[in-house]
């Protein structure tokens, strides 16, 4: 496992725990659907990106393109969840079109995942 995987594996589960912690801001708080939906983003995507890192450093799928699907999850999920959090607290945005950048880098995240499993590992 190379550092930027330990790196990646570190950032998903920091994302797990700031879904629980979401979630459970969300239970206690009424009308924030918003940070609702950035808490299940947050524990629906950190599984994937471990999955991502081991895929990768076992060599099942090619390593670069596992590591750059991870890393655009990551991405995405900051800029996503991070902003509705951030409209759910304090009603301010992260940036305008943090949301939906977020949402475009998850997307692409998920299509490198499909590209990684077509892609055939050299050996």
């Amino acid at each position: 496992m190379t550092p930027l995987d330990r790196v990646l594996l570190a950032l998903a589960g920091l994302s797990g725990l700031l879904g629980v912690a979401a979630s459970a801001a969300a239970a206690h708080t009424s009308g924030c659907e918003t940070l609702k939906t950035a808490a299940q983003f947050l524990l629906f995507h950190a599984p994937l990106v471990v999955g991502l890192v081991t895929l990768g450093a076992s060599g099942l799928t090619g390593p670069r393109i596992t590591r750059a699907a991870a890393a655009a999850v990551l991405i995405g999920l900051a800029l996503f969840s991070g902003d509705l959090a951030m409209r759910s607290l304090t009603g301010a945005a992260l940036f305008q079109m943090a949301a939906p950048s977020g949402g475009f880098a998850l997307m692409g995240g998920w299509l490198l995942v499909a590209v990684a499993a077509l892609v055939p590992v050299r050996r």
